[in-house]
């Protein structure tokens, strides 16, 4: 099943009057989203709101008043932090003709991902179900996972005892090590993906 190929549109705009906002309203908005983006890129979606709002200089209220809550303003935010990026990894797989490396090209560009974007991991997670944009990613990222692995045990690629649901369990315990640990360097990051990629070939 093919993924949606570019991410859907921006929430935040939908919490505002349909009317154009005013000069100190619109602002307002643009820091908001600035400070999310900062906040959630250093330190994944369960950044406190609190922080944020100090950051864009504005009250939590404002927050509230113009994205309607955290899943608004995650809503807002999170085609710039994972979505664009995401969907650009399904594609690229999409477009690659040989089974093993299309999945071997999905993994390493997700793991990378992962490495550079805590919010990957709670997009992974679910950790917001009422985002309307994180639900898409999941959605997407799933069906993309059990299509590719498919295509590889049909052409007896990869192992026949591996799983979508395997990929998910390595990615969310290796995305918890990200937060929970000291970050490795890349180099060893890199030759441990590759490591997990030869533990998936056929024996």
């Amino acid at each position: 099943m093919s993924p949606r190929t570019s991410p859907p549109g921006d929430r935040g705009a939908a919490q505002a009057p349909d009317a154009p906002l005013r000069a100190d309203a619109a602002r307002n908005v643009a820091q908001i989203r600035a400070a999310a983006i900062a906040a959630f890129h250093g330190r994944g979606l369960d950044t406190p709101l609190e922080e944020i709002a100090a950051a864009a200089g504005v009250s939590k209220a404002t927050i509230y008043n113009r994205f309607g809550g955290r899943a608004g303003l995650i809503d807002a935010v999170i085609g710039q932090l994972v979505a664009a990026e995401m969907y650009a990894i399904m594609d690229k797989a999409l477009q690659v003709a040989d089974p093993w490396q299309a999945i071997a090209s999905y993994v390493t560009d997700r793991r990378d991902l992962q490495y550079r974007e805590p919010a990957f991991t709670d997009a992974l997670l679910m950790a917001y179900a009422e985002s309307e944009q994180l639900a898409a990613i999941a959605t997407a990222a799933i069906d993309m996972t059990v299509g590719l692995i498919q295509r590889c045990h049909d052409a007896g690629a990869i192992r026949p005892d591996f799983t979508a649901a395997d990929l998910h369990y390595a990615d969310v315990a290796n995305g918890l090590a990200l937060r929970k640990l000291p970050r490795p360097a890349r180099q060893d990051y890199d030759r441990r993906t590759r490591f997990f990629l030869d533990s998936l070939r056929p024996r």
